[in-house]
């Protein structure tokens, strides 16, 4: 059986000294050209940090790390179910909260390059030109979760969010509104541009007014957020005599957010104001009204991108493999009231 690369044949193929590759795998006092060289020359001889090598050798199970950027959202926690089914035989898998700030995502992967994981899933809301060459550095597999521009070869699992909002919008036209206004997510995050230009783009196809008034942006992605977008919209909307039949939420925690704001202004849900979500997390089926949402299926991402790890940790040298998950509209009482 052959020998797995060591530290020694890292620094070899790179032109450095063995001091210089272990500086340069773990972050410690290398610079940005050091680090480049190092990571590249481990890649290419299929080097595994010694805490991975170690646990390979002693036939122990993989310790897999599932970065998010919201530890609480229900979505992640679907995507985590789906990848602990997935790899319940051959690994363990360990959660890590990334927020909306890059130096997390920079710091998680360093840590996995270190050895602290022997894969990593991510989830990232931002994907910037350091994160992108953190990921092309890494020397343990990484799989991520999210729409990425091209350019980036990394196994990646993605579902076209800019549709799931073209659909609740063609569901809320076939419902019969035309008043629809958005609350968008966060300006500077993936989501949040993704989701916005599939609004803009639906209510161009439909040939429907575009009001300023009618769209407002939530700070983050959550309940509480929600409710504060929501109280700025449909104040602004009675403010300026505007008529507003339907609000497009970015996800379901903004959207059940929306529709506490609603009950607070008096509104009946769908009566006077339809609202939708996306994400279709156990929350839009739970909650009163039930909450019309289109699917992204985290569950099946989930299973996917653990499948890809899976592959990856069988096959280092295979081909980075890309795969799309379509949206699925869930239609409930929140656009069209209740069953009779």
């Amino acid at each position: 059986m052959a020998t797995k690369p060591t530290l020694h044949e890292v620094a070899a193929a790179a032109g450095v000294s063995q001091a210089s590759a272990s500086r340069a795998l773990t972050g410690r006092s290398a610079s940005p050209d050091m680090v480049r060289k190092v990571r590249r020359a481990a890649k290419s001889i299929g080097y595994l940090p010694d805490a991975t090598a170690r646990a390979l050798r002693l036939g122990g199970r993989r310790q897999v790390v599932f970065g998010v950027a919201d530890i609480g959202n229900p979505n992640y926690v679907q995507m985590l179910r789906a990848i602990e089914e997935e790899l319940d035989e051959t690994a363990n898998v360990s959660v890590t909260a990334l927020g909306r700030r890059e130096n997390q995502s920079l710091e998680l992967l360093r840590m996995i390059s270190m050895g602290a994981g022997d894969g990593l899933i991510i989830t990232p809301i931002q994907v910037t030109r350091a994160l992108r060459q953190a990921i092309r550095e890494s020397v343990v597999p990484i799989v991520v979760i999210g729409r990425l521009e091209p350019g980036l070869e990394v196994d990646n699992v993605f579902v076209d969010s800019s549709e799931a909002v073209q659909m609740a919008v063609d569901h809320l036209v076939e419902a019969g509104r035309s008043h629809i206004g958005m609350i968008h997510g966060p300006e500077n995050t993936n989501p949040g541009k993704v989701r916005r230009a599939g609004f803009h783009t639906a209510m161009a196809r439909h040939e429907l007014s575009r009001v300023a008034v009618r769209e407002v942006t939530a700070t983050d992605f959550t309940h509480a957020a929600g409710v504060e977008a929501a109280t700025r919209l449909l104040s602004a909307v009675k403010a300026e005599g505007e008529q507003l039949d339907a609000i497009v939420c970015v996800n379901d925690l903004v959207a059940i957010g929306a529709l506490h704001a609603a009950d607070q202004f008096g509104l009946k849900v769908p009566e006077d104001v339809a609202v939708t979500g996306i994400d279709d997390t156990d929350l839009a089926s739970l909650y009163k009204p039930s909450l019309t949402s289109v699917s992204l299926h985290s569950d099946e991402r989930g299973r996917v991108a653990a499948q890809m790890l899976r592959d990856r940790f069988e096959d280092p040298s295979r081909p980075p493999r890309k795969e799309a998950v379509q949206p699925t509209l869930k239609i409930r009482s929140s656009t069209i009231g209740e069953a009779r």
